[in-house]
């Protein structure tokens, strides 16, 4: 199940006020990320899913690594990746190296709401172009999508890729679906769709 989708940005303030001003809805401040030099905004997208647009944080030190989601060489906002909601992510990831595709180690993260809230997660290391999912694992921690997120439809999400077969290989060891094409370089696009107007995403 699509848990969100990660678009990230050299400049998340000049980011959101394009979204903000395209859809004609206010996204939601998500917190820091300390140690990563990050902070986020989210919008929902329906159910338990949402769009979540990840920047540079000002107000934090240069981070000791490079910024995730290859953040620190973008030039422009793009589509980067997205993430799946399981239960026992440990589980899951036993079970897509028995079926062939390897996720990566599960790792615990963490961030802080503006309201001071501690949100704790696991999640498999995400791609930089990250056309399979990587996993995410909210346990007991209140899920983003239950804080009265804005929201907007997602009317399609889909993906390209100039080798087919093996992502489509890598998607049933994750027992995920994906609307997936033939396609020269690497590629997520959304479309987001609300009132005011729409607005696609890569």
């Amino acid at each position: 199940m699509l848990d969100h989708l990660v678009y990230a940005t050299p400049n998340l303030d000049t980011t959101v006020a394009e979204i903000e001003q395209q859809l004609g809805v206010q996204m939601v401040e998500g917190g820091r990320h300390p140690g990563l030099g990050t902070r986020n905004r989210l919008l929902g997208l329906g159910g338990r899913a949402y769009l979540e647009v990840i920047g540079p944080d000002p107000d934090q030190e240069q981070p000791p690594v490079p910024r995730p989601f290859g953040m620190d060489t973008l030039t422009s906002a793009r589509l980067v990746t997205w993430a799946v909601a399981v239960t026992d992510i440990d589980a899951v990831v036993t079970r897509a190296r028995a079926h062939g595709y390897d996720p990566g180690d599960p790792q615990d993260m963490s961030r802080r709401t503006p309201a001071g809230e501690l949100l704790t997660w696991r999640l498999t290391p995400p791609a930089t172009a990250g056309v399979v999912p990587f996993l995410i694992d909210w346990s007991t921690t209140r899920h983003p999508t239950n804080t009265g997120l804005p929201t907007v439809e997602l009317t399609s999400f889909r993906a390209r890729h100039p080798d087919v077969e093996a992502v489509q290989s890598s998607l049933s060891a994750l027992n995920v679906d994906l609307d997936l094409t033939d396609g020269t370089t690497p590629a997520l696009t959304a479309v987001l769709r609300s009132t005011p107007g729409s607005l696609t995403l890569t």
